[in-house]
């Protein structure tokens, strides 16, 4: 592999978006603050050609809707078992109070907001956006804890759809970190080719 540089930064339960009440803009401080100072701080090569973006779960979704709403900022993306949903799930509006939904209530609003929602996801996003030239590589355990299988299959379908290249697997496995450490260094080594590639 080549070398490159990785920062992981941590976004709590924020998805890596800006939250529908505007009061968490995680998405505004990737891009407005967190990128920069990370390029100006270190001795790497700015520009799309030397920046992609990956994810793991609630990560792998923020990466893909980094990546489809800001094309032009990444030369590819990666997300494993991602947290795709291809329709609101009816649980989060009937069950206010329980874990799963203040997770996604703290970005989506409590009871989700459908449009917010739909705007937001990956799938919806890659229905238009211009990702000519975005490389795009996804997996997803067969047996995954939440079914984001059926998320990951849905996106694998709209891309095909379009005739957008991408590589795409489900794999056996579930949601937790004995797949998540099998299938990382698939990702790790799909971007190392494509930056010695870019160079």
């Amino acid at each position: 592999m080549q070398d490159f540089l990785i920062v992981t930064p941590g976004g709590g339960t924020s998805f890596y978006i800006n939250s529908r009440d505007g009061k968490n803009r995680y998405e505004d401080f990737l891009l407005q603050e967190f990128f920069p100072f990370i390029e100006k701080r270190y001795r790497i090569a700015a520009g799309r050609a030397n920046r992609a973006i990956s994810g793991v779960s609630m990560g792998g979704y923020g990466a893909l809707h980094l990546a489809f709403r800001h094309p032009q900022l990444f030369s590819a993306v990666s997300a494993h078992s991602a947290a795709l949903i291809d329709t609101l799930p009816a649980f989060l509006g009937n069950a206010p109070a329980s874990p799963r939904s203040r997770v996604f209530g703290g970005t989506f609003g409590l009871p989700p907001d459908p449009k917010f929602w739909n705007q937001q996801s990956p799938i919806s996003l890659a229905r238009t956006s211009n990702l000519a030239g975005l490389r795009i590589y996804l997996d997803c355990g067969a047996q995954d804890d939440y079914g984001f299988e059926t998320g990951a299959s849905a996106l694998d379908k709209v891309l095909t759809a379009r005739h957008i290249p991408h590589e795409f697997h489900i794999y056996p496995g579930r949601h937790d970190p004995a797949y998540f450490a099998a299938h990382l260094p698939e990702s790790l080594e799909f971007h190392s080719k494509l930056f010695f590639t870019n160079r």
